[in-house]
Protein backbone atom coordinates (compact mmCIF):
# COMPACT_ATOMS: atom_id res chain seq x y z
CA UNK A 1 0.00 0.00 0.00
CA UNK A 2 1.15 3.56 -0.72
CA UNK A 3 2.84 4.92 2.42
CA UNK A 4 0.90 8.21 2.34
CA UNK A 5 -2.42 6.40 1.85
CA UNK A 6 -1.59 3.93 4.59
CA UNK A 7 -1.00 6.80 7.04
CA UNK A 8 -4.27 8.42 5.95
CA UNK A 9 -6.26 5.23 6.52
CA UNK A 10 -4.62 4.83 9.93
CA UNK A 11 -5.83 8.34 10.87
CA UNK A 12 -9.34 7.53 9.67
CA UNK A 13 -9.40 4.41 11.86
CA UNK A 14 -8.13 6.43 14.83
CA UNK A 15 -10.96 8.97 14.43
CA UNK A 16 -13.56 6.23 13.96
CA UNK A 17 -12.52 4.72 17.28
CA UNK A 18 -13.78 7.94 18.89
CA UNK A 19 -16.82 8.90 16.79
CA UNK A 20 -19.04 7.59 14.00
CA UNK A 21 -20.27 11.12 13.18
CA UNK A 22 -20.56 11.64 9.41
CA UNK A 23 -20.18 15.26 8.27
CA UNK A 24 -21.55 16.75 5.06
CA UNK A 25 -19.42 19.91 5.11
CA UNK A 26 -15.77 20.27 6.16
CA UNK A 27 -14.67 23.72 7.38
CA UNK A 28 -11.07 24.86 7.80
CA UNK A 29 -10.69 27.87 10.10
CA UNK A 30 -7.75 30.19 9.45
CA UNK A 31 -5.76 32.48 11.76
CA UNK A 32 -7.96 34.41 14.18
CA UNK A 33 -11.13 32.64 13.03
CA UNK A 34 -11.06 29.67 15.38
CA UNK A 35 -13.77 31.09 17.65
CA UNK A 36 -16.35 30.15 15.04
CA UNK A 37 -16.22 26.65 16.47
CA UNK A 38 -17.98 28.03 19.57
CA UNK A 39 -21.12 28.53 17.46
CA UNK A 40 -21.36 24.86 16.48
CA UNK A 41 -23.69 22.47 18.30
CA UNK A 42 -20.92 20.10 19.27
CA UNK A 43 -21.30 16.33 19.18
CA UNK A 44 -17.63 15.43 19.60
CA UNK A 45 -14.16 17.03 19.82
CA UNK A 46 -10.94 15.25 18.94
CA UNK A 47 -7.55 16.79 19.70
CA UNK A 48 -5.01 16.32 16.91
CA UNK A 49 -2.66 14.76 19.48
CA UNK A 50 -5.15 11.93 19.94
CA UNK A 51 -5.02 10.87 16.27
CA UNK A 52 -2.09 8.53 15.70
CA UNK A 53 0.37 10.00 13.17
CA UNK A 54 -1.62 13.22 12.67
CA UNK A 55 0.42 16.42 12.09
CA UNK A 56 0.15 18.91 14.97
CA UNK A 57 -0.41 22.63 14.41
CA UNK A 58 2.29 24.77 16.06
CA UNK A 59 1.04 28.24 15.10
CA UNK A 60 -0.32 30.73 17.70
CA UNK A 61 -4.08 31.08 17.26
CA UNK A 62 -4.52 27.53 15.92
CA UNK A 63 -6.04 25.36 18.66
CA UNK A 64 -5.41 22.03 16.97
CA UNK A 65 -8.61 19.98 17.17
CA UNK A 66 -11.51 18.65 15.10
CA UNK A 67 -14.99 19.76 16.09
CA UNK A 68 -17.85 17.49 14.96
CA UNK A 69 -21.37 18.88 15.20
CA UNK A 70 -24.11 20.89 13.52
CA UNK A 71 -24.42 24.32 11.95
CA UNK A 72 -28.20 24.65 12.15
CA UNK A 73 -29.18 21.18 10.81
CA UNK A 74 -26.10 20.63 8.65
CA UNK A 75 -23.58 18.06 9.97
CA UNK A 76 -20.08 19.53 9.81
CA UNK A 77 -16.52 18.78 10.78
CA UNK A 78 -14.60 21.90 11.69
CA UNK A 79 -10.82 22.02 11.61
CA UNK A 80 -9.88 24.43 14.40
CA UNK A 81 -6.33 25.19 13.33
CA UNK A 82 -4.59 23.94 10.21
CA UNK A 83 -1.11 22.65 9.45
CA UNK A 84 1.19 24.74 7.24
CA UNK A 85 4.06 23.73 5.00
CA UNK A 86 6.34 26.26 6.74
CA UNK A 87 6.02 24.33 10.00
CA UNK A 88 8.35 21.75 8.50
CA UNK A 89 5.85 19.04 7.59
CA UNK A 90 5.98 17.24 4.22
CA UNK A 91 3.28 18.48 1.87
CA UNK A 92 1.46 15.14 2.18
CA UNK A 93 0.96 15.86 5.89
CA UNK A 94 -0.24 19.40 5.17
CA UNK A 95 -3.11 18.06 3.04
CA UNK A 96 -3.76 14.95 5.15
CA UNK A 97 -6.52 16.70 7.18
CA UNK A 98 -8.46 17.68 4.04
CA UNK A 99 -8.21 14.12 2.73
CA UNK A 100 -9.20 12.74 6.10
CA UNK A 101 -12.35 14.86 6.28
CA UNK A 102 -13.38 13.62 2.82
CA UNK A 103 -12.96 10.00 3.89
CA UNK A 104 -15.04 10.73 6.98
CA UNK A 105 -17.92 11.68 4.68
CA UNK A 106 -17.61 15.39 3.85
CA UNK A 107 -18.42 16.24 0.25
CA UNK A 108 -17.97 20.02 0.53
CA UNK A 109 -14.82 21.80 1.72
CA UNK A 110 -15.15 25.39 2.95
CA UNK A 111 -11.66 26.91 3.22
CA UNK A 112 -10.92 30.12 5.10
CA UNK A 113 -7.71 32.01 5.71
CA UNK A 114 -6.18 35.30 6.74
CA UNK A 115 -4.35 37.06 3.92
CA UNK A 116 -2.52 40.13 2.76
CA UNK A 117 -4.35 42.29 0.26
CA UNK A 118 -2.74 43.14 -3.09
CA UNK A 119 -5.75 44.68 -4.76
CA UNK A 120 -5.71 48.44 -4.08
CA UNK A 121 -9.51 48.34 -3.64
CA UNK A 122 -9.14 46.04 -0.61
CA UNK A 123 -8.77 47.14 2.99
CA UNK A 124 -8.08 45.41 6.31
CA UNK A 125 -11.12 43.44 7.41
CA UNK A 126 -12.52 42.88 3.92
CA UNK A 127 -13.72 39.43 2.86
CA UNK A 128 -12.67 38.04 -0.51
CA UNK A 129 -14.50 35.20 -2.21
CA UNK A 130 -11.78 33.04 -3.76
CA UNK A 131 -12.61 32.51 -7.44
CA UNK A 132 -9.27 30.98 -8.47
CA UNK A 133 -5.78 30.44 -7.14
CA UNK A 134 -2.07 30.44 -7.95
CA UNK A 135 0.51 28.32 -6.15
CA UNK A 136 4.02 29.76 -5.86
CA UNK A 137 6.87 27.60 -4.55
CA UNK A 138 4.71 25.25 -2.46
CA UNK A 139 5.07 21.67 -3.78
CA UNK A 140 2.04 20.18 -5.50
CA UNK A 141 0.57 17.62 -3.04
CA UNK A 142 -0.08 15.19 -5.91
CA UNK A 143 3.61 14.76 -6.77
CA UNK A 144 4.71 11.15 -6.48
CA UNK A 145 2.89 7.90 -7.26
CA UNK A 146 -0.81 8.62 -7.76
CA UNK A 147 -3.06 7.28 -5.02
CA UNK A 148 -5.72 5.74 -7.26
CA UNK A 149 -8.06 5.24 -4.30
CA UNK A 150 -8.28 9.04 -3.96
CA UNK A 151 -8.47 10.27 -7.55
CA UNK A 152 -7.14 10.38 -11.09
CA UNK A 153 -3.49 10.97 -12.01
CA UNK A 154 -4.15 14.24 -13.86
CA UNK A 155 -7.12 16.06 -12.27
CA UNK A 156 -8.67 19.00 -14.10
CA UNK A 157 -8.28 22.34 -12.30
CA UNK A 158 -10.56 24.50 -14.45
CA UNK A 159 -13.26 24.97 -11.80
CA UNK A 160 -11.65 24.23 -8.44
CA UNK A 161 -13.98 26.65 -6.65
CA UNK A 162 -17.56 25.50 -7.21
CA UNK A 163 -19.75 28.02 -9.06
CA UNK A 164 -22.94 27.01 -7.24
CA UNK A 165 -21.33 27.40 -3.81
CA UNK A 166 -19.95 30.78 -4.85
CA UNK A 167 -23.45 31.92 -5.81
CA UNK A 168 -24.79 30.85 -2.41
CA UNK A 169 -22.06 32.80 -0.60
CA UNK A 170 -22.65 35.89 -2.76
CA UNK A 171 -26.38 35.70 -2.06
CA UNK A 172 -25.90 35.42 1.69
CA UNK A 173 -23.39 38.27 1.75
CA UNK A 174 -25.93 40.50 0.00
CA UNK A 175 -28.82 39.33 2.18
CA UNK A 176 -26.88 40.10 5.36
CA UNK A 177 -25.38 43.40 4.26
CA UNK A 178 -21.81 42.07 4.18
CA UNK A 179 -19.45 43.51 1.59
CA UNK A 180 -17.81 40.68 -0.32
CA UNK A 181 -14.89 41.25 -2.65
CA UNK A 182 -13.80 38.61 -5.17
CA UNK A 183 -10.45 37.61 -6.57
CA UNK A 184 -7.50 35.32 -7.04
CA UNK A 185 -5.63 33.99 -4.01
CA UNK A 186 -1.95 32.97 -4.10
CA UNK A 187 -0.18 30.66 -1.68
CA UNK A 188 3.51 31.13 -0.96
CA UNK A 189 5.41 28.97 1.48
CA UNK A 190 6.07 31.43 4.32
CA UNK A 191 6.87 31.75 7.15
CA UNK A 192 8.42 35.08 6.21
CA UNK A 193 6.03 37.61 4.76
CA UNK A 194 6.56 38.43 1.10
CA UNK A 195 9.05 41.06 -0.03
CA UNK A 196 7.83 44.15 -1.91
CA UNK A 197 9.38 42.73 -5.09
CA UNK A 198 7.49 39.46 -4.64
CA UNK A 199 4.27 41.40 -4.11
CA UNK A 200 4.95 43.34 -7.30
CA UNK A 201 5.43 40.02 -9.12
CA UNK A 202 2.16 38.65 -7.74
CA UNK A 203 0.23 41.79 -8.68
CA UNK A 204 1.60 41.46 -12.21
CA UNK A 205 0.27 37.88 -12.25
CA UNK A 206 -3.21 39.11 -11.31
CA UNK A 207 -3.24 38.09 -7.65
CA UNK A 208 -5.64 39.90 -5.31
CA UNK A 209 -4.68 38.34 -1.94
CA UNK A 210 -1.74 36.28 -0.70
CA UNK A 211 -1.18 33.89 2.18
CA UNK A 212 0.59 30.73 3.36
CA UNK A 213 -2.14 28.09 3.07
CA UNK A 214 -5.29 26.94 1.28
CA UNK A 215 -4.15 26.23 -2.28
CA UNK A 216 -2.51 22.87 -1.60
CA UNK A 217 -5.59 21.83 0.41
CA UNK A 218 -7.83 22.81 -2.48
CA UNK A 219 -5.70 20.81 -4.94
CA UNK A 220 -5.88 17.68 -2.77
CA UNK A 221 -9.63 18.07 -2.18
CA UNK A 222 -10.29 18.67 -5.88
CA UNK A 223 -8.32 15.50 -6.65
CA UNK A 224 -10.80 13.63 -4.42
CA UNK A 225 -13.86 15.13 -6.10
CA UNK A 226 -14.94 17.50 -3.33
CA UNK A 227 -16.89 20.68 -4.00
CA UNK A 228 -14.75 23.57 -2.75
CA UNK A 229 -15.32 27.16 -1.78
CA UNK A 230 -13.16 29.67 0.04
CA UNK A 231 -13.22 33.03 1.76
CA UNK A 232 -10.09 35.00 2.57
CA UNK A 233 -10.13 37.61 5.34
CA UNK A 234 -7.85 40.42 4.20
CA UNK A 235 -6.04 41.37 7.40
CA UNK A 236 -3.48 43.85 6.11
CA UNK A 237 -2.11 45.35 2.94
CA UNK A 238 0.87 43.41 1.60
CA UNK A 239 4.52 44.50 1.79
CA UNK A 240 5.37 47.59 -0.20
CA UNK A 241 1.78 48.85 -0.28
CA UNK A 242 2.20 50.71 3.03
CA UNK A 243 5.18 51.80 5.10
CA UNK A 244 4.14 49.61 8.04
CA UNK A 245 6.04 46.39 8.87
CA UNK A 246 3.91 43.20 8.83
CA UNK A 247 3.32 41.11 11.96
CA UNK A 248 1.34 37.96 12.81
CA UNK A 249 -0.26 39.86 15.71
CA UNK A 250 -1.66 42.40 13.25
CA UNK A 251 -3.15 39.56 11.19
CA UNK A 252 -4.81 38.00 14.24
CA UNK A 253 -6.16 41.33 15.48
CA UNK A 254 -7.77 42.17 12.13
CA UNK A 255 -9.25 38.68 11.85
CA UNK A 256 -10.68 38.93 15.37
CA UNK A 257 -12.31 42.25 14.54
CA UNK A 258 -13.88 40.83 11.37
CA UNK A 259 -15.00 37.61 13.10
CA UNK A 260 -18.68 38.51 13.82
CA UNK A 261 -19.45 39.19 10.15
CA UNK A 262 -17.41 36.18 9.13
CA UNK A 263 -19.41 33.92 11.47
CA UNK A 264 -22.68 35.24 10.06
CA UNK A 265 -21.63 34.74 6.45
CA UNK A 266 -20.23 31.28 7.09
CA UNK A 267 -23.29 30.09 9.03
CA UNK A 268 -25.88 31.40 6.58
CA UNK A 269 -23.96 29.93 3.62
CA UNK A 270 -23.44 26.49 5.18
CA UNK A 271 -27.14 26.27 6.07
CA UNK A 272 -27.91 26.47 2.35
CA UNK A 273 -25.26 24.10 1.02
Amino acid sequence: MNEIYEKLISCVKSVRERTDFEPKVAIVLGSGLGDYANDIRVECEIDYHDIEGFPISTVPGHAGKFIFGYVDKVPVVCMKGRVHYYEGYPISDVVLPARLMRLLGAKILFLTNASGGLNPDFGAGDFMLITDHISCFAPNPLIGPNIDELGTRFPDMTHVYDKELQDIIRGQAEANGITLKEGVYAQLTGPSFESPAEIKMLRTLGVDAVGMSTVVEAIAANHMGMKICGISCVCNLAAGMTENPLTHEEVQAAANEAAPKFKKLLTESVKRF
